[in-house]
């Protein structure tokens, strides 16, 4: 099966269909050039009605995090972005999006990381992505894998979520913008101009 077919077949996914209280919208921008791939948890509402990942407060500070621009971001093949879930679970009336569903990734996931073979660095954007991915090499928590991102690295760096709700956190762990925030922008910076 090629890329092209796959994402063929996520555009016209339904199997979550009835389960939000609105109709899917997939969203994933991956390439065959994709290089450097971003894989958060899920779109949040802005993200399902631009039908762009990260067009909202979130992708502006990944961005920064990554030392990129929306035109870089969103126009160099080398960049792809595949959450966890590629539509938007809706919002828990306690505040905050849904979980992204399982069903998503156990659907996707594989075939789709399959296909993307020139991929340097895996950037696993939140807990849910971490856990997902890492499987039992996670830690107990999303602080202490963001934390041991060295252990991961270089192929895979597990980040917070960029969501301004995540502020306090940023706040509370300055290691991240000392330690983590360099690193990532000089990979970043070799990936897009090698």
């Amino acid at each position: 099966m090629s890329l092209e077919q796959v994402l063929k077949e996520i555009s016209a996914c339904r199997a979550c269909a009835g389960e939000f209280g609105h109709e899917p919208r997939p969203v994933v921008m991956v390439s065959r050039q994709t290089r450097l791939l971003v894989c958060g948890q899920a779109p949040g509402r802005r993200v399902h009605e631009s039908g762009q990942p990260f067009t909202d407060p979130s992708g502006d500070r990944l961005r920064d995090w990554l030392g990129v621009d929306s035109e870089t971001f969103y126009g160099d093949p080398r960049i792809g972005v595949a959450a966890m879930a590629f539509c938007f679970p809706g919002t828990n009336p306690a505040g905050g999006d849904y979980p992204p569903p399982k069903r998503c990734a156990e659907l996707w996931r594989k075939r789709l990381l399959s296909e993307l073979k020139e991929v340097e660095l895996t950037l696993l954007v939140g807990w849910h992505a971490q856990v997902w991915a890492l499987g039992p090499t996670a830690k107990a928590n999303m602080t202490e894998t963001v934390r041991a991102w060295r252990e991961y690295a270089p192929g895979v760096v597990p980040l917070p979520h960029p969501s301004w709700r995540n502020t306090s956190w940023l706040k509370k762990n300055p290691w991240f913008d000392r330690e983590i925030v360099p690193y990532l922008r000089a990979r970043v910076s070799g990936i897009l101009t090698t």
